[in-house]
């Protein structure tokens, strides 16, 4: 049951607005919401969801396992991976290597470049000279942890010569705090700092075979 007093302000309040018309006001928000800061933009790095706002900082990780999984090529021709010590890119380090390659690239139609790590990682900071405790940071950036062996960069899509390919991934290294390798399909893949090379095949020369069993290979069997 609706009371006297509502449905009077429900009536009232239709015809007002019948006989003023629509509302020329805005409402502009004062403040800005909790999660307007992690909004990713067309050309940023960062992930579309966030699940937790603060993460631990964590470690680079060491290879290990035995796994090789990203230290090959797997969409280009050419591309760089980590020799040097593992480290943590920010999405700002990875955004200006990408820019440089890009900006070499924009000449060679049908050429690409594919970025084989993403910064999904939230990175906190508190502010200098501040007191212990009262909780974690505030956010600051999005890193990735890459570890020895990974490849970061490829290009490809169409034919490129090596020096050009050289020269265009040599500028991109210089813009990481890591020291870089060049590759290319041919190229072992590497777990951590040991090369993965494949193994020889072994192929048995008749001449180094000991008499006996060249005599025996050669004896045909008797009708």
């Amino acid at each position: 049951m609706f009371s006297l007093s509502s449905l009077c302000r429900r009536t009232v309040g239709s015809s007002l607005a019948r006989v003023q018309g629509p509302s020329t006001q805005h409402h502009v928000p004062t403040a800005l919401s909790p999660l307007s800061m992690f909004t990713r933009g067309r050309a940023q790095l960062a992930p579309k969801q966030v699940q937790h706002i603060k993460r631990h900082k964590g470690r680079v990780p060491i290879p290990v396992g035995g796994s090789i999984k990203g230290t090959t090529l797997a969409y280009g021709d050419w591309g760089i991976r980590i020799v040097g010590n593992g480290a943590r890119l920010s999405a700002k380090q990875l955004t200006t290597a990408q820019e440089v390659i890009m900006k070499k690239l924009r000449a060679m139609k049908g050429s690409k470049c594919y970025l084989r790590v993403f910064p999904d990682i939230p990175v906190c900071v508190k502010g200098n000279e501040t007191r212990m405790g009262k909780g974690k940071g505030t956010f600051e950036f999005w890193a990735t942890r890459v570890p020895t062996g990974r490849v970061i960069f490829e290009i490809g899509g169409m034919p490129i010569r090596e020096e050009l390919a050289r020269d265009i991934l040599r500028r991109a290294a210089a813009k990481l705090p890591t020291k870089m390798e060049f590759i290319n399909k041919s190229t072992p893949p590497r777990l951590g700092n040991l090369v993965l090379h494949p193994p020889k095949e072994n192929i048995l020369d008749p001449a180094s075979l000991p008499e006996s069993a060249s005599d025996a290979s050669n004896a045909q069997p008797s009708p």
